[in-house]
């Protein structure tokens, strides 16, 4: 616990210094016109994102931790490598160069820290996106301060400002550290060796790619037409068909695993094809509020992110891609999935009581 609290206050000091250094490039109001213009995009972005994340939800603290690195500590890291880039090699290649690389380097680092640290939350594709991309809108969104604040101070700009980086270019961010975490998903689904390695490091490159070609074709003004609508509109597209089509291997991954939990006493045999969908758990959660009221219906929604969870581990377990603490955690989650069950048994009974 005191580790997170550390972590919360590091974040937090790195955010008013970032704010400080806004005061002093651009003043009170600039800064306060950038947090409202930035707040604009952020907000579908990062509802975008928990979307995505329905069928698993993530822990919200390591959630919430993902956006404050973005916005705070990968920020401040980069503005001081960046700066110092800028001294030494000049605006241009900074801004083509270093930019991307560190930008995309202190993104990426969160998204590996919790693989290594938290594999057990790490199940696939879908969430090395979802971890990635809310540490990238966090990213964007303090970018998005400075660049609007900027816009603002000079005579009308942020009008053109907003148009570029909140209707245009929001998933901009999201979408090239996408691809380090789409690299890590692929590393947690396969036994290769080779690949577990590989698909990080081509993912990493890919970010990094295409951060550099989206800089240099904002600087070269002419060439961003082509690059926005030939390059980075289709990835984008794939991305989202592949996110998708992982969701979909989700839903499958979980549907085969609930006829052996209930074979093992787990579940109930009735609930097999309510939890095997959204639309069944949504039906059964609405159905359960409305004749049993909140209290009922969130124990109902710990019951099935329990289940979820036992049965992502059971599936990787069986296709040997979990840890070595996966026996441990398997009767771990057992407990914690009959201890979910007897919870909002015992609450509807309440009810009725």
């Amino acid at each position: 616990m005191l580790i997170p609290v550390i972590g919360l206050i590091v974040l937090g000091i790195a955010g008013l210094v970032m704010l400080g250094i806004g005061y002093n490039r651009m003043g009170t109001t600039a800064v306060v016109v950038g947090v409202l213009a930035a707040l604009i995009p952020v907000a579908p972005v990062v509802g975008t994102f928990l979307w995505i994340d329905r069928w698993e939800p993530e822990p919200a603290r390591l959630l919430l931790f993902a956006f404050l690195w973005g916005a705070c500590g990968a920020t401040i890291t980069s503005l001081a490598v960046n700066n110092a880039a800028t001294g030494l090699a000049g605006t241009s290649v900074a801004a083509v160069i270093s930019a991307p690389i560190i930008e995309e380097t202190t993104k990426g680092l969160f998204v590996l820290v919790v693989l290594l640290r938290r594999p057990h939350e790490f199940d696939g594709v879908v969430d090395g996106v979802v971890y990635a991309g809310l540490t990238a809108a966090g990213f964007a969104f303090t970018e998005n301060i400075f660049y609007m604040g900027t816009a603002f101070t000079q005579n009308g700009g942020i009008f053109a400002a907003f148009i570029a980086r909140g209707l245009l270019s929001p998933f901009a961010h999201p979408l090239f550290t996408s691809m380090f975490g789409i690299g890590l998903g692929i590393a947690t689904m396969t036994r290769d060796r080779r690949l577990r390695i590989a698909a990080p490091a081509a993912g990493f490159l890919a970010a990094i790619g295409l951060h550099m070609l989206w800089n240099l074709a904002t600087r070269s003004g002419s060439e961003f037409i082509t690059v926005y609508f030939l390059v980075m509109v289709p990835i984008f597209g794939l991305m989202c068909w592949l996110v998708v089509w992982q969701r979909r291997r989700e839903q499958r991954v979980i549907a085969s695993q609930l006829p052996a939990m209930a074979r093992d006493g787990l579940i109930a045999p009735s609930e097999v094809s309510l939890l095997a969908s959204l639309s069944g758990r949504k039906g059964w959660l609405e159905a359960v509020r409305r004749h049993a009221g909140e209290d009922v219906a969130k124990a109902v929604t710990e019951y099935q992110a329990a289940v979820t969870e036992l049965a992502f581990l059971r599936h990787r377990i069986r296709y040997k891609t979990a840890d070595i603490h996966a026996s441990r955690r398997h009767d771990r989650l057992i407990n914690n999935v009959i201890e979910a069950r007897a919870a909002a048994v015992g609450k509807t009974d309440e009810q009725h009581g």
